[in-house]
């Protein structure tokens, strides 16, 4: 008879534990925040709404921000390495490869490249040195989607072309595992993916009409999708199949992210928090104290970010 209330004694304990682990902030941008990374424990990066970008060295503890020349909102920062960093913004893009102290504008598309509609860059990966990947959508003039965005570079961003895609949905987010194995998620549940380092892309069935905002793969079998109405997807083939996993939220899940093959994260609207140490086989809704809807999520081994609405900033410690 003792054996329930012990349980859930436990299940409380390490809940509440996890969700004290979450130390907030507030960093003082000119918006929302949508992306963070860090490529050390000290070093990191946010960016946001009306081109805001700001970097720390103390591991988050302060933020300085660094002039960029665009107002357009920044939808993804990504480092590579250490050094070499790139960040879309809009239709543009910008590099640079002495770890942040420097940026540049580098040319995607031309004009007249689009004439149908203007193009918008939501997110950025590379499969090795040379071969990168740009997404997102083309809008009309009312700024509705009207068709993808999938763009390929094979000379480390030198030059870049357009590649079809077998979807006009909008494109959120991609990962790669390894080189050659890659996936891209998107509007109404699209979910495409290459096994031959983004040469030809093919649509897989998620099971699912929700948007698919975000994608982590821990390998080229084991991999995550996270959307609307509390969507978390899973497969352990490559994605020839997606599992529902279910979980106590509906909110809009934003970011997934693995630190190991067991443990992982997700935020999402009003202040979700969700972990898992099964492997992602079941997910724990944490509560953390705020409402602000969470959009950036950056996790290692030994500490972990996530960013939001009206400047937020969650520092998480184990």
């Amino acid at each position: 008879m003792r054996f329930f209330p012990i349980t859930l004694i436990v299940f409380a304990l390490s809940t509440a534990a996890f969700a004290q682990s979450w130390k907030l902030g507030k960093i003082d941008s000119t918006g929302d925040l949508i992306s963070v990374v860090f490529t050390s424990a000290t070093r990191g990066w946010v960016a946001g709404d009306d081109g805001y970008l700001a970097y720390t060295n103390d591991g988050g503890t302060t933020w300085t921000r660094h002039p960029l020349n665009s107002n357009d909102d920044i939808n993804e920062i990504y480092f590579r390495n250490e050094k070499n960093g790139y960040l879309v913004a809009g239709r543009k893009m910008f590099l640079t490869n002495d770890g942040g102290s420097t940026w540049r504008e580098t040319v995607i598309t031309k004009p007249g490249d689009f004439k149908n509609g203007t193009p918008e860059f939501l997110s950025i990966r590379f499969a090795d040195k040379k071969y990168g990947y740009v997404i997102g959508s083309l809008l009309n003039r009312q700024g509705e989607v009207i068709d993808s965005l999938l763009m390929r570079t094979d000379d480390e961003g030198v030059t870049w072309r357009r590649q079809p895609a077998p979807t006009k949905a909008e494109l959120f987010h991609l990962d790669f595992s390894g080189t050659s194995h890659g996936w891209i998620v998107g509007d109404k549940g699209v979910i495409i993916a290459t096994t031959d380092r983004g040469q030809t892309w093919h649509l897989q069935r998620s099971g699912t009409q929700r948007a698919i905002f975000a994608v982590d793969f821990l390998n080229d079998e084991e991999g995550f999708a996270v959307g609307g109405g509390g969507t978390i997807l899973r497969t352990q083939n490559g994605g020839q199949t997606w599992q529902v996993v279910r979980a106590n939220t509906t909110q809009a899940l934003k970011r997934v992210d693995f630190v190991n093959e067991k443990n992982g994260w997700i935020v999402g609207f009003n202040g979700t928090v969700l972990t898992t140490q099964d492997a992602g086989a079941s997910w724990t809704v944490l509560g953390i104290e705020t409402k602000q809807r969470l959009y950036g999520l950056f996790i290692d081994r030994k500490y972990g970010y996530a960013v939001g609405e009206n400047g937020i900033f969650a520092q998480y410690s184990p």
